[in-house]
């Protein structure tokens, strides 16, 4: 039988799947095998991944895999956030639970690690974005508190590693996810050794790195097992699920002259570039510069997303009041527009224990109208991470030093529609939207596609162009966005 079945082990912060893909005729078509859910534990203390459930869980799903597919199952593949890992010690046994980069650890890290490295000799090396979750500031964190964990290390593993080195036995690091971590120099596509040589972190724990497309063997035999899957290769995507989206974009025009928006919990604004672009504006704005698939630059800034209504909807099922998804959008779509923006990125919406209370605070804190009603606090949400967006993609106008076109907008917020539109009409410029599965679809056809370590970007945008019917939004509301936000695109 021909192996022709490629399966993407797809983790998020909130749940996790295991989908299959074929491509016939230039054409992908996915199925969903196992889904399941995700979030850090409270243990000992700290917020931390229960990796063995997660495990037990990609398990369950390869197994599944194995029963319906059986031999033409050729690969597998895994994609996880950033920045979180797991440290192996000499023996090659994990050492604790990985824990979650919304943990209260890196508190002050970001100010602590300049008084060693000034924050301009930190972008320098890594030109990438300061969040205290980055993985620099949460071993500085262990380093600080003389964890007995990073003394007995040998290695780190970022997410998708160490679910890649239990199904293969190999521990290698991806570069679109180490590229997320401020521990990885853009331009050298090595570790910044030179930097973290001056903070003092053990250069053992910062392992080989290797490519989108790298075959690392097959699975385990305790694995294959396991799941029935035997002869199956363990072959590397886009480890960061942004990485594997991006590479799905459906876009024609070349790099540099479309933008993206990946909108989940986070919205990541970017465009695609051919090179790292480290300079003092880029600093200034924050922005970042990882690693995409095919040797691309993905210059990008985190906004806020659906994170802000996400919490609103658990802080009213605390409440007892059970809101669908589609009844909040409608609620919202039923308010009236641009009462009330706030910032979506602002300390106090991070983690409120009442994120409703947490917004309607802040609009007050700023002078901006309160909403009372459930409508008026989505659409206020809403109207607010659109106008993040807006913010964030005239600064990356300003960095690439031309207005970009198109914005391709993709992930599991594509199908917030009224969102969309927002988009289109917060920028003023077409918005593109889809495929919702752009994650697990770039994870797939890096797999199905990639030959000796090389992945042709070209031709995966041309089978998801071919495989998937994207939807288009042209900019209805475009002047009275203007007028509100002025060209500060701040309310």
């Amino acid at each position: 039988m021909t192996r022709s079945v490629a399966l993407a082990v797809d983790l998020g912060a909130s749940g996790g799947r295991v989908l299959a893909g074929t491509c016939t005729a230039g054409r992908l078509a996915i199925e969903e095998v196992h889904r399941f859910e995700n979030g850090p534990v409270s243990l000992g203390g700290e917020l931390v991944w229960d990796l063995p459930r997660l495990w037990q869980e990609v398990v369950l799903g390869l197994r599944s895999a194995g029963s319906h597919y059986g031999e033409a199952v050729a690969s597998v593949g895994v994609d996880t956030w950033g920045v979180d890992f797991a440290l192996l010690g000499a023996d090659g046994r994990l050492l604790a639970n990985p824990v979650c980069y919304r943990d209260g650890r890196t508190r002050g890290m970001i100010a602590a690690a300049e008084r060693t490295v000034s924050r301009a000799d930190i972008f320098a090396a890594t030109g990438l974005q300061f969040m205290e979750l980055n993985t620099l500031y949460q071993v500085l964190a262990l380093q600080a508190a003389r964890s007995s964990v990073l003394a007995a290390a040998e290695r780190m593993l970022l997410m998708p590693d160490l679910f890649h080195w239990l199904l293969s036995g190999e521990r290698f690091t991806e570069r679109t996810n180490a590229s997320t971590t401020q521990c990885y120099d853009p331009r050298t596509r090595d570790w910044a050794f030179p930097m973290l040589d001056r903070f003092g972190l053990p250069r053992r724990i910062f392992g080989p790195l290797a490519d989108p497309g790298t075959v690392l063997g097959e699975l385990r035999g305790d694995v294959a097992a396991d799941t029935g899957l035997h002869g199956v290769r363990v072959i590397l995507p886009g480890t960061h699920d942004t990485a594997s989206a991006i590479a799905a974009v459906p876009a024609v025009a070349a790099p540099g002259e479309w933008a993206y928006v990946s909108l989940g919990t986070w919205a990541l604004v970017g465009a695609e570039l051919g090179e790292p672009l480290v300079t003092s504006e880029c600093l200034a704005r924050n922005f970042t510069n990882e690693g995409g698939v095919g040797g691309t630059t993905r210059l990008l800034k985190n906004v806020c997303g659906l994170w802000l209504v996400q919490q609103c909807r658990a802080a009213w099922q605390r409440d007892g009041q059970a809101w669908t998804w589609d009844r909040l959008t409608s609620l919202a779509a039923e308010s009236p527009p641009l009462v009330t923006l706030v910032d979506p990125d602002h300390p106090t919406l991070v983690a409120p224990a009442d994120m409703p209370e947490a917004i309607r605070a802040l609009a007050g804190a700023t002078g901006e109208p309160v909403p009372h009603t459930t409508g008026a606090v989505v659409r206020a949400a809403l109207e607010s991470v659109a106008a993040g967006v807006r913010r964030t993609l005239g600064e990356l106008d300003a960095l690439v030093g031309r207005r970009l076109g198109t914005v391709h907008v993709v992930g599991g917020g594509v199908q917030n529609r009224l969102l969309c539109q927002m988009i289109a009409d917060a920028t003023d410029r077409p918005v593109i939207a889809g495929p919702v599965e752009a994650t697990a679809i770039g994870n797939l056809l890096v797999q199905l596609i990639a030959r000796d370590g090389r992945v042709d970007l070209a031709r995966i945008r041309e089978i998801v162009r071919t495989s998937f019917d994207p939807v288009r939004y042209e900019p209805r509301d475009a002047a009275r966005w203007n007028e509100r936000l002025g060209a500060a695109g701040r309310p």
